[in-house]
This record gives C-alpha cells, sequence and structure tokens, in this order.
C-alpha cells in the first residue's frame, strides 16, 4: 500500500453490479445515490473514498482535492468497460469533509473543466463550489411520526402548510444580519409552527445553488443540503425536530431546469449529457437556463433516484414539483419557430409526461405515506389522477386560477365586487376536478407585486379587516391550504430575501390580531372533520347562496364524509354589517359560531351572533329551517351545527 502522504487510485472497486448496469441503462434505477459519488468506505484494511461519476462522452475523468492540492492529472478513475460510461477510482486516506472536484478531458474539441459531482452528498460554502466527502449516518428520533405519517399525509387529512424560504426566515441583525442555521433555526421554527397550528412546513428549495437570490431555484447540488446553513446532518436534525412536533415537512424540487454553472451539469463532459443539444428543447429563454433531456434513461434516473434520495436520506414527507407546466409543454415561453413539435404535430412535451409519470409511480411505491404535489397552471388534465386512468400521477396540484381570481377580487374596492361576484363563486365549478391546494406563495409577494396586506382594498381598518376574511374563506374554501411566511402577520412590505420576516410588527395589535386569527383558523380547522375530510368531492360542499352579488355575500356548507358534521360559512365582503340575515340550513337546534373574523381579538368591530344561535323552522334557501345571522363588516364567521 502506498504511504499516506501520495495516496493513488486503486482501480477494479466498485458499488455497482451487473444488474445495476442494466437497470441504469434502462433507465429503472432509481438508487443512484448508493453507488454513484463519493463514498468513504474501507478497502483491505484501509479506509478511503471511492469515486463514481457518469461521463460516457469523456477520454479521461480524474478527481482532485485538498488530498492533492488540487492537482488535476495525478488521480486517474478508470472507465467501466461495460460501456455504461460509468468512471470509478478508490483514493485511500480520503476521509470525510475532504473538498473535491473532477476533472474531465472530453472526445471532443479539446474540451476540459472542473466539476463538482452531480452526486455529492455535500458542498463547499458559496462561492466556492467544490463538493464535500460525507456521511449521511444519522440516529433518527421520529419513529412516532414515521409510524403515523401515512394518515397524516392522507388526502383526507388536514393540511396547512406554512412555506418559507431558509435565509430569509429570521435573521440576526446584530450578526451582520446573517441566517440562522439550520440547529439555530430548529427550536424556532418548532415553537412557531406549532403556536400558530400548521401542519406542514415547505421549504423553498434547499439543495445547494450557487446563485443565494435564486431562492434555490437554480440548483447545482441536486443531492447536497445548501451548506450555507450547516451540514447534512444539522438539516436532518431540523426535520427531525420538526417530526417529534408532530409537523410535516414538504421540499421543493427542480426537475424543470438547472443553471448553466461551469461547476455543474451544463455540458459536463464536453456534450450536452443531462440537457438536449438543441436549443429549442434543451435550453430555457425565460430562466436562461438549461432543460433536462427526459427522454434519456441516465437523466431519468438521475431526477427520479434524486427524489427517492431526500424521502430516504431526510425523511421528507412531501415534494412540491416547481414549474410542471414548463415541462409538459414544448412551446412554454416561446414563441414561432422557437420550439419543436413532438412526432404527431403538437406541443406535448412526450417524455417530460412519462417522466412525471414514472416519478410519480416510483415515489409513491417507494414511500406511500408521503405526496407530490404539482405547481402546475393550466389546464392540462388529470395531474393529480392515478397514471393507471391517464393522469399524471401526483398526489395533489396548486389551484393557480382559484388563487388569482381571489386575489383580483379582494384588490376591488367593496363598492364594486358586486360587478365581480363571478370571481369568488367560479371556483367550485372545477373545485373537484384536481386534488386541489390552495396557494397563497412567495410568488405572489416578490417582484413589485406587494405583500398580502398590500394587496388588499380599503383604508387601514379596512385592509385588516379583507385579510382576515380571506384567510377565512381560503379556510372554509375546499382544498388544502397554503401561506408564505410573514403573510400569516400581515407585514406590510412584500418579501425581500436579503431581510428577516418583519417580527417587529407583532407589537402592533392588528398584526398580532391576523396572527392570532391564523391560530384559531388552524386549530379549528384540524379539528372539524367538516373542513378537511372531503376536499375532493363535491360531497363536502353544498352552496346555501352564491347568487347574492348585491351584496357581495356567499355562504356555503362544509360537511365530513358521514354528513354528520356540518360547519356553515358565511362570508361578508362588503364593510357593511348585515344584521337580520336569513340563512337556510339543514336542520334546527343550535348552531355554534365557532370562528368570527371580526371579534375584538383579531383587531375586529366585535360584531357577531353572541356565540350562537338557534335555526328556526323558517324556510329559507330551499330549506326547512333557517338561521337569523349578523353578519360582520367585511367578515366571515363559521358556525358548527350541533348533532342532532
Amino acid at each position: 500500500m502506498k504511504k499516506k502522504e501520495d495516496p493513488k487510485v486503486i482501480h477494479g472497486v466498485s458499488l455497482l453490479s451487473e444488474f445495476d448496469i442494466h437497470l441504469f441503462r434502462e433507465g429503472n434505477h432509481f438508487n443512484l445515490f448508493d453507488k454513484l459519488g463519493a463514498h468513504f468506505m474501507e478497502v483491505e484494511g484501509v479506509k478511503g473514498t471511492l469515486f463514481a461519476v457518469w461521463a460516457p462522452n469523456a477520454e479521461r475523468v480524474t478527481v482532485m482535492g485538498g488530498f492533492n492540492d488540487w492537482q488535476a492529472e495525478t488521480h486517474d478513475l478508470s472507465v467501466r468497460l461495460d460501456h455504461s460510461g460509468i468512471w470509478e477510482g478508490f483514493v485511500p486516506y480520503v476521509m470525510p469533509g475532504t473538498s473535491y472536484k473532477y476533472h474531465v478531458w472530453s472526445k471532443y474539441q479539446g474540451y476540459r473543466s472542473d466539476r463538482a459531482d452531480p452526486v455529492g452528498f455535500f458542498a463547499e460554502r458559496a462561492p466556492s463550489t467544490g463538493s464535500v466527502v460525507w456521511s449521511l449516518d444519522y440516529e433518527w428520533n421520529d419513529r412516532d411520526w414515521m409510524s403515523r405519517r401515512k394518515e397524516r399525509n392522507a388526502l383526507e387529512a388536514p393540511w396547512s402548510i406554512y412555506e418559507m424560504h431558509l435565509g430569509s426566515w429570521r435573521r440576526k441583525p446584530e450578526e451582520a444580519n446573517r441566517s440562522l442555521t439550520y440547529r439555530e433555526m430548529a427550536p424556532y421554527l418548532v415553537d412557531y409552527v406549532k403556536e400558530l397550528g400548521f401542519t406542514h412546513v415547505e421549504f423553498l428549495p434547499i439543495m445547494e445553488h450557487p446563485f443565494y437570490g435564486s431562492w434555490g431555484y437554480q440548483v447545482t447540488g441536486y443531492f447536497a443540503p445548501t451548506s450555507r446553513y450547516g451540514t447534512p446532518q444539522d438539516f436532518m436534525y431540523l426535520v427531525d425536530q420538526l417530526h417529534q412536533a408532530g409537523i410535516g415537512v414538504i421540499m421543493d424540487w427542480v426537475p424543470s431546469h438547472f443553471p448553466g454553472d461551469g461547476h455543474g451539469l451544463a455540458y459536463f463532459d464536453g456534450t450536452h449529457l443531462y440537457e438536449h443539444e438543441d436549443p429549442r428543447k434543451g435550453f430555457h429563454p425565460e430562466w436562461k437556463s438549461y432543460i433536462f433531456n427526459y427522454g434519456r434513461n441516465e437523466v431519468r434516473n438521475f431526477l427520479i433516484s434524486n427524489a427517492i434520495f431526500w424521502l430516504d436520506k431526510y425523511h421528507i414527507d412531501g415534494l412540491r414539483v416547481d414549474a410542471v407546466a414548463s415541462m409538459l409543454y414544448l412551446d412554454y415561453a416561446r414563441s414561432g419557430g422557437d420550439w419543436i413539435p413532438n412526432e404527431y404535430g403538437g406541443n406535448e412535451n412526450i417524455p417530460a409526461i412519462q417522466f412525471l409519470r414514472d416519478f410519480n409511480q416510483a415515489v409513491y411505491r417507494a414511500h406511500p405515506d408521503v405526496q407530490t404535489i404539482a405547481e402546475e397552471s393550466t389546464a392540462w388534465p388529470m395531474v393529480s389522477k392515478p397514471t393507471y386512468v391517464g393522469g399524471l400521477g401526483f398526489g395533489m396540484k396548486w389551484n393557480m386560477g382559484w388563487m388569482h381570481d381571489t386575489l383580483k377580487y379582494m384588490a376591488q374596492d367593496p363598492v364594486f365586487r358586486k360587478y365581480h361576484h363571478n370571481q369568488l363563486t367560479f371556483s367550485i365549478w372545477y373545485a373537484f376536478s384536481e386534488n386541489f391546494v390552495l396557494p397563497f406563495s412567495h410568488d405572489e409577494v416578490v417582484h413589485g407585486k406587494g405583500s398580502m396586506y398590500g394587496k388588499m382594498a380599503g383604508d387601514e381598518w379596512q385592509k385588516y379587516a379583507n385579510l382576515r376574511l380571506l384567510y377565512g374563506y381560503m379556510y372554509g374554501h375546499p382544498g388544502k391550504k397554503l401561506l408564505f411566511m410573514g403573510s400569516e402577520i400581515a407585514q406590510w412590505r412584500e418579501w425581500t430575501h436579503e431581510d428577516s420576516v418583519e417580527w417587529h410588527a407583532l407589537q402592533d395589535r392588528f398584526h398580532a390580531g391576523v396572527k392570532d386569527w391564523m391560530r384559531d383558523l388552524n386549530r379549528v380547522y384540524r379539528q372539524e372533520k367538516a373542513l378537511h375530510e372531503v376536499d375532493f368531492e363535491n360531497a363536502g360542499f353544498e352552496w346555501v347562496d352564491c347568487n347574492d352579488w348585491e351584496e357581495s355575500i356567499i355562504c356555503f356548507i362544509r360537511k365530513s364524509r358521514n354528513g354528520d358534521e356540518q360547519i356553515l360559512v358565511a362570508c361578508n365582503f362588503t364593510p357593511i354589517p348585515r344584521p337580520n340575515y336569513r340563512v337556510g340550513v339543514p336542520h334546527g337546534g343550535y348552531w355554534t359560531e365557532v370562528l368570527n373574523s371580526d371579534a375584538d381579538t383579531y383587531g375586529g368591530s366585535g360584531t357577531g351572533n353572541m356565540g350562537g344561535l338557534e335555526a328556526t323552522p323558517v324556510p329559507s334557501h330551499g330549506r326547512y329551517y333557517s338561521l337569523n345571522l349578523t353578519l360582520p363588516p367585511l367578515g366571515v364567521v363559521f358556525l358548527r351545527g350541533e348533532n342532532r
């Protein structure tokens, strides 16, 4: 064995069997992270690291790093003889924590480049761009959560998602305004999310990305949590702590595009390996990034393995797939002759469609207790329907139409809302065509769009009242819920990734009132089966009155699976109180007012129904019984029909 000061590559060591190569070639190897990348191990009594990388069009591949003073020509990997294009080599004494890159000589045009490991588990701290040899050993303490995850992630379970950006949720202004680390964040985030009652946290992409301002959507290290906030084990600790508190964790996942940074995936071995060669298919004109070649088996392996990796190694409970529409359409963000039709002359991206179906099948096969969620902004059919009936196979889909219509409506002066009443009611026509999530996400509070508070019409009091009303309407409407950080306290300014949430706003009673309203909405939403158990079928929803456009009022009933539990939701979208407003209900008895957005404690005027009232045998809205309600100004009330 060579001396420690001069470790040479040992060839013939591999984690790949013939069966692995067979699966790899046919596009069905979904555990590449166990085979490729850098794996610390022991060979013939010597500890070191086995490196393996896919570069089929390379003439030579070496590994360099701190162990050889970053010399590009001393540690050659050997290419496998099975024509898989995989290069391997074991380097003694290379220990965890060692930085490294591959140096790739292409077969073409004399191209050479230094590359981070596509399957690297950890990355150097930006602006450095190397990979780091790392073990993913961790002792998890979330057994209770994992054993019950199936019921908590079920489609009939309550889902109220707190979407957040790790780098800007909470910062330390006394330390140059730095972001919190994963471990520093854990106690604050757990306590806060528990206090407000959200069921899940959704992180904007945490995979390694060179440009902080991309918010993680320009990924270079698909298998590495960003080192900006700590180590892989630090991120595992954050997930573990959330799980122990009964909080699910969703991650944004970006298989739609990747940046052209020189150390990343683009032009990896001197050819368009991960992306299409033709820019009309392989380059995204809007985002100036590269598009994966979904028709290439090895690329499909890479992406689906990456999804499985986060579910396996990090216990992630769901993947929200970014920009699905950009994957489905060949002409997305393109004009005229800037795109190539498919073999049938259409604009559908057939390989991408198959990839999405394969991805969903693989995920649910490996982890039937998680969910995949599509951010899909078009009317593509059956996004959240099973693949065996022709769907894409996602568990849920963001309802972008509802979001846009509702925000347009809430921006209207209440005087004119009656002319836009259909923007409130239209969503029910398609509400059960998909398994929808209702998103007020980060995309709605950046780039000059203003904060959620800033979008509301009216004077200061009316803005807060409108926002409470909006959130109440959202929690009553069929569909799971998602809200971006800062929106739950009605922060004044739109989100900026360089600053913390405006926590100081909570010193103001109106902001504290919105936060308290969100806490109580989440509590009632979780407690009442009628509000979450039947979100994706019309059996869980019933209009009472959708036609009172003149007074801008809507009333509807949410029902549990067996129909025994019912909640009446009544919304008044004008600043005029409506006393003696008669609403038909399914049965007599007492109806308890479980929520009122206009309560004093939330900053409202205190108009309401004194805790509830009896239904009387006065016919209304086609029902034998009715309630004589007082509807508060710019307010929503939830009333629970007590068991008969």
